[in-house]
């Protein structure tokens, strides 16, 4: 079967994240510069191969805080195949 690439639909994807600050409130922010792209064999995910990147100021997009190196992503990506 041959390779299908897919990338990144930067309009209808969202990467966000929750961080516990204090062990008293939670902050949330987002990642504004991220990308995506996946090869898959056709259009079967099972054995895909998925890249992610992407560029974070902890101080600014957390709100101004400073955050440590554990946090939870959630992501909400659609991917569309390359021609």
């Amino acid at each position: 079967m041959s390779t299908t690439k897919w990338a990144l639909d930067p309009t209808h994807s969202e990467i966000n994240f929750k961080i516990k600050h204090m062990m008293i409130s939670n902050v949330t922010g987002s990642f504004t510069n991220f990308n995506v792209t996946a090869e898959t064999d056709g259009d079967n995910f099972a054995n895909s191969k998925v890249s992610f990147t992407t560029e974070w100021n902890a101080a600014t997009e957390a709100g101004g805080l400073l955050v440590g190196e554990d946090l939870k992503v959630q992501a909400e990506i659609q991917l569309v195949k390359q021609a």
